[in-house]
């Protein structure tokens, strides 16, 4: 017995420590403190039960022992989830003039402006809120820093200049390669211009907006002959993120907008060149619903946040869809009921919302369809006071821990058991913090 629990021990120092190393390599200070002093406090005890002969200590020592097989046992064993979840599709489609963003572009004593809330006079009081703060990027707003708020507004203003781009003509002249070969080769060659996730998706109608509400074409019905969409993810870089809500994840924000929207652009504009029509659906002019058309890709679910959750960096991405009549392979969506369980009793994001814009409790109907419904209002509202699109949502959820063996090991047992999901719950509030600070700024980034 002596020598399995001094193995026992030794096991738990090592993992300790590793993720004391793989905690500073993150620059997460909090967990490199708390998972050493882990390090030493838990293997202690347990070599002192094996090694110092105490009354009862033999008891002891099996009990422990018989804890941490049973333990190992429970948590890796397939469990399922806490609750039924039902794979479900959307009944309808969104206006997208309805939407925050495209409100917020509307000018005051403009006709456009007097139309929609004449139209939709519910959104006058909230807008007006909106309006009276600095906005997105202000030089008056509470985390603006001169240096990284120009640098986000530099990224937004070249996402602009592709707008040219998303669209155009169609080579005259088909090269039809066959569905298979220039599916593999267009998912191939987005990958390696930057996308982390690509897959594709037959079009449903509840993928379009029923109006487009920003760029040209403001008021005109979406009416798409398109029948599939490469839909793709880019990383947003987990230490710029975990600034939120200072000026480096806004950069981080608006740099991936850009990633994303020029491999979007090259993706369609290749099609094109093959004699197919195809239109990219980047930052600020799009004409679909760019999660719901991610997920029936096969790249994730959409969780409490409203925000696709990837099996691998969880709502740490940005994405872009080019949507197209080229013939591809769609692939299967992949209904992960894991995500939504953890999501259902998590609440991390929830609580560390500053304006308590992302529901607490359980789903509700939604259109008919069960859903956690974000307060959007006040999530931008906050935004325009802040000047930067905040992050902490993202930040803070477990999901969103680096593309690493030991955070990718936590990840699998997520998708196994929901006995080990509250455990891996348990042990990120206390090695994280369950409401965590930001993390430092960037040696090269001036403070405010």
């Amino acid at each position: 017995m002596p020598l399995v629990l001094t193995s026992l021990a030794l096991f738990l120092l090592v993992s300790f420590v590793s993720l004391h190393f793989v905690s500073k390599r993150e620059n997460e200070k909090v967990a490199a403190r708390r998972s050493l002093l882990l390090a030493f406090c838990i293997p202690v005890p347990l070599l002192v039960v094996a090694w110092i002969s105490f009354p009862f200590s033999v008891s002891l020592g099996w009990l422990i022992l018989s804890l941490s097989l049973g333990g190992a046992i429970i948590l890796s064993f397939p469990t399922g989830t806490t609750q039924e979840f039902a794979q479900v599709r959307p009944r309808g489609r969104i206006d997208e003039r309805s939407i925050m963003f495209a409100r917020a572009e509307l000018k005051p004593g403009t006709e456009k402006f007097e139309r929609y809330y004449e139209l939709n006079p519910q959104h006058r009081q909230p807008d007006d809120q909106f309006r009276k703060l600095p906005g997105l990027m202000s030089e008056q707003a509470g985390k603006f820093e001169a240096l990284t708020f120009t640098a986000a507004g530099v990224s937004f203003s070249v996402v602009e200049e592709l707008a040219g781009l998303i669209n155009g003509n169609v080579a005259a002249k088909k090269k039809n390669f066959g569905p298979a070969v220039v599916t593999s080769f267009l998912k191939g060659w987005a990958t390696k211009l930057g996308a982390e996730d690509v897959g594709v998706a037959e079009l449903e109608d509840y993928h379009f907006y029923t109006v487009k509400g920003r760029g040209d074409g403001y008021g005109q019905e979406i009416n798409s002959t398109h029948r599939f969409a490469l839909a793709f993810t880019v990383e947003m870089d987990h230490e710029n993120l975990g600034t939120a809500p200072e000026g480096p994840a806004l950069m981080e924000s608006a740099q991936q907008y850009l990633n994303a929207g020029t491999i979007a652009v090259q993706l369609a504009v290749l099609i094109r060149q093959l004699g197919f029509a195809a239109e990219a659906h980047i930052d600020g002019n799009y004409k679909v619903i760019c999660p719901l058309v991610c997920r029936d890709a096969g790249l994730g679910e959409i969780g409490r946040m409203g925000l696709l959750m990837t099996p691998r960096l969880g709502p740490r991405v940005r994405l872009a869809i080019v949507t197209t009549d080229l013939p591809m392979i769609a692939d299967e969506p992949i209904f992960d009921p894991s995500v939504l369980d953890f999501c259902a009793y998590c609440r991390k994001c929830a609580e560390v919302c500053p304006v308590q814009a992302i529901p607490a409790g359980e789903q509700t109907l939604v259109d008919g369809v069960p859903r956690w419904q974000l307060d959007s209002e006040a999530c931008f509202t906050y935004w325009c006071a802040v000047g930067t699109d905040c992050g902490q949502c993202m930040k803070v959820c477990p999901y969103s821990h680096p593309d690493t063996l030991l955070h990718n090991l936590v990840r699998l047992g997520l998708g196994r058991s929901f006995i080990f999901r509250k455990f891996a719950l348990r042990m990120d509030d206390l090695i994280y913090g369950r409401s965590p600070k930001p993390l430092p700024l960037p040696d090269w980034v001036p403070p405010r």
